[in-house]
């Protein structure tokens, strides 16, 4: 019955809550990810709670790769030490199940394939580098190297990474592992090796190689949809990826095609701050859902490409988009399990992550909220 409750109340409007200080709100979703640690045998972060089944979901070694980053800034920032002790854990966990060959398996924890994947590896890289420069222990630099050697072996010597792709994705060739690059030059910068800077250059090329006149990235979605469409989730991946590789790299190319595409973007962000949840080649939307992930990821790009390139414009989208998914987190709910939370979609049997709340949704969430007050004290400063 909780998820037809919540479907009501999303149809009808009345999930939308007055936004109130981002303190309260980071407070409440930093709270909910150490829940959903707390919501499996192990100190992984459980992929999500599905309030359709009422359960939590296994670990997902992907994504509490950077979950880690996310609680170790916050509890630097609120001198709340509780939430980076949460992060090393999950670190010391992440390093008992990296695979003999030093990649990260695909799927969650209960996943009957255990197999690495280039995407899971490239994002338990940001674990591992936030949490050696964190605490100095040795086993994260270890499970560092590791990880990014075997994704440097891995690569093609065109930049791409065409093995090893997900089991449980219907794509195989996918722009948006420029994400997986960004995770390399977290790497390269933690452990002050060139090769893995090289190498995140390299994929970030070839990504832009297969552009489209208008900017467009092919094969940029977790699934192949006849009409080609991606999610604004991939879509921010890539974007996030090209930029932070260009700003490492000195690449202006790499930062200017990040700029053009977050501005595709934002030409279709609604009134309410949302996005649409799907995008075509042609840069046009098909679906009234948005992707809560999405929504956030987006705003992270817009802060930190109006930061970058001095396009100031961006920051209203941001600022709106972050509203309106500050608007959706349930803060008036008892259930531990929700609270503070975000939705894979609104409304919630929206085609991503249907009638679950996955953990990536709310750290990206926070991400972009303390991105937000981060410039926000900035600008007032200067």
């Amino acid at each position: 019955m909780q998820h037809l409750q919540q479907l009501f109340k999303d149809k009808l409007g009345l999930s939308r809550q007055p936004v109130q200080a981002i303190d309260i709100h980071l407070k409440a979703a930093a709270d909910w990810l150490l829940q959903a640690q707390r919501g499996t045998p192990d100190d992984g972060v459980a992929h999500s709670f599905d309030i359709r089944r009422g359960k939590w979901n296994a670990s997902y070694p992907e994504t509490t790769g950077y979950v880690i980053p996310t609680l170790y800034d916050y509890a630097r920032h609120y001198q709340a030490p509780a939430y980076a002790q949460a992060a090393t854990r999950m670190t010391r966990w992440e390093c008992e199940i990296q695979l003999e060959d030093g990649g990260v398996r695909a799927g969650t924890m209960d996943a009957e394939i255990v197999a690495p994947t280039i995407f899971n590896t490239g994002q338990a890289l940001f674990g591992w580098a936030s949490a050696y420069l964190n605490t100095g222990e040795e086993d994260f630099r270890q499970a560092l190297v590791r990880a990014s050697d075997w994704l440097l072996a891995a690569q093609d010597e065109d930049g791409a990474w065409r093995r090893f792709s997900s089991p449980f994705t219907t794509s195989k060739l996918n722009s948006y592992n420029t994400r997986t690059a960004f995770g390399l030059v977290r790497a390269a910068q933690a452990l002050g090796d060139d090769r893995y800077l090289q190498a995140a250059i390299a994929n970030a090329d070839w990504a832009l190689s297969r552009k489209a006149d208008n900017g467009w990235l092919p094969d940029n979605c977790l699934l192949q949809r006849p009409d080609n469409s991606a999610l604004t989730h991939t879509i921010a991946y890539s974007i996030r990826g090209l930029l932070e590789v260009g700003l490492a790299g000195q690449r202006e190319d790499h930062i200017a095609h990040a700029l053009l595409m977050a501005r595709k973007v934002a030409q279709h962000q609604r009134d309410d701050g949302a996005l649409p949840a799907l995008y075509t080649p042609g840069w046009d939307t098909r679906v009234d859902w948005t992707c809560v992930t999405g929504n956030s990821q987006m705003a992270i790009n817009w802060l930190r490409l109006a930061r970058i390139t001095g396009d100031t414009g961006l920051i209203e989208h941001a600022r709106r988009a972050n509203r309106f998914n500050m608007s959706i987190q349930d803060l008036r709910t008892g259930d531990l399990n929700v609270r503070g939370a975000l939705k894979g979609s609104h409304p919630v049997n929206g085609e991503y992550m249907t009638y679950r709340y996955p953990n990536w949704a709310t750290k990206f969430f926070m991400d972009g909220l303390m991105l937000e007050q981060l410039y926000d004290k900035i600008d007032n400063i200067g």
